[in-house]
């Protein structure tokens, strides 16, 4: 027989409706706390102003300050980092990316990119050399896999290396790049005689260039950059021994994807928090809007839609600190949570009317800022197919 429903029932909380904080610990909540308190203080005053400028000023400080919480190559082990749980590493993706997108994507890309295929991936002695002052943030990472004329299908890069005697020498050009022109090191994949290798490339080494890229309209507060190699001469222990073949950036991209599950989540939950605290003091027709159906209809859809997707990733957490997380659920993960979340953004954008648009509110910058999560680390169109290879057993990707 069921439970008689206590009359000691604990409140509806609307902002956790469906009580997930109850499957948290003591500690993942903790992390949660601390990431919280450092986005409200040091990214949350300043964001609007950034993203109006198009630029991340004092990142070098952002990253150290992220390195002493802990955040930079978080899930990973050793090196000087934290081996915090995928649960908790999730968290703090949600919490920066309730900041801004471009917050998220300066640690998902120093630790889920770059600190990972080196941890994954590197020699011994590259792991001591670079991980952890990277963990610290002395060193900012960046990860070179897309190139100008080849996103979606990385096998056919253009970038590649070549031996010259016991050295490498590198040419190619990569594109889109987070942290590229203030990263010390870059890992770089490039084709070589023998498929398709990693290498930890110093960013001071002669003939590396890394250009910013300037006149985006989306990722406005994030170091984006295009890295040219003309000529680039790297010593034989340049390479990641632990690599070949495209299977080990896709395996990096898998940790990458992860974050943007929960991250995604963040970013819709500032808009939801936006829209319900407006609707609650906006009045029309003599009374706040909130009052009205539609709005609370409105809301009600994506109260829904943002705790199924956080519950969401809470299971892929689950499954990843089991190591039973599967690409195919990164993929299920990403294409849903991305997409609710713009959908969220969207919808938070007309109860705000026309403030909606100012940066006054933080809605339309998560709304343009997910425009490029939706679109990198694997497309709608990629995961999809991902999917459908998986359920069908027959590949459409070519």
């Amino acid at each position: 027989m069921s439970a008689p429903l206590s009359s000691k029932l604990p409140p509806f909380d609307p902002a956790d409706p469906l009580g997930i904080d109850d499957l948290l610990t003591d500690e993942d909540r903790a992390v949660r706390g601390t990431v919280r308190q450092w986005a409200a203080d040091r990214v949350l005053p300043q964001i609007a102003d950034w993203y109006e400028r198009g630029e991340l000023p004092g990142i070098r400080d952002l990253a150290r300050e992220l390195g002493s919480l802990g955040a930079l190559g978080m899930s990973l082990t050793g090196y000087g980092c934290a081996g915090a749980s995928a649960v908790q590493y999730g968290l703090a993706c949600l919490e920066l990316e309730a900041a801004d997108s471009g917050i998220r994507s300066l640690v998902s890309v120093q630790g889920s990119l770059a600190m990972y295929a080196i941890w994954r991936f590197g020699s011994e002695e590259q792991k001591r050399q670079w991980l952890p002052r990277m963990a610290a943030g002395e060193v900012i990472g960046c990860f070179g896999l897309t190139e100008p004329d080849h996103g979606s299908d990385p096998a056919s890069m253009r970038t590649y290396a070549k031996k010259d005697g016991g050295d490498w020498v590198l040419n190619g050009r990569k594109m889109w790049i987070t942290n590229g022109s203030v990263a010390g090191v870059a890992v770089v994949w490039a084709q070589t005689d023998d498929g398709i290798r990693g290498f930890a490339v110093p960013t001071d080494t002669p003939g590396f260039s890394a250009p910013e890229i300037k006149h985006k309209w989306s990722l406005r507060a994030s170091v984006t950059s295009e890295l040219v190699m003309d000529d680039v001469r790297l010593p034989a222990d340049a390479v990641l021994p632990g690599a070949q073949g495209l299977g080990g950036p896709l395996r990096c991209l898998s940790h990458a994807r992860y974050g943007i599950v929960w991250g995604s989540m963040g970013a819709a939950r500032a808009c939801f928090e936006a829209a319900l605290d407006y609707s609650r003091t906006r009045e029309q027709f003599g009374k706040p809007i909130g009052g009205f159906q539609l709005t609370q209809a409105k809301l009600a859809d994506m109260a829904v839609e943002l705790h199924k997707g956080i519950l969401l990733a809470h299971h892929l957490g689950l499954r990843m600190d089991a190591g039973r997380l599967r690409p195919e659920q990164i993929s299920f993960g990403k294409l849903n949570n991305v997409r609710e979340a713009i959908e969220i953004c969207r919808t938070a954008r007309t109860i705000l009317g026309a403030n909606g648009i100012s940066l006054e509110y933080p809605v339309m910058r998560h709304a343009t800022n997910l425009e490029s999560v939706l679109t990198y680390e694997g497309t709608v169109e990629m995961h999809q197919l991902v999917l459908g290879k998986a359920l069908t057993g027959l590949d459409a990707f070519r």
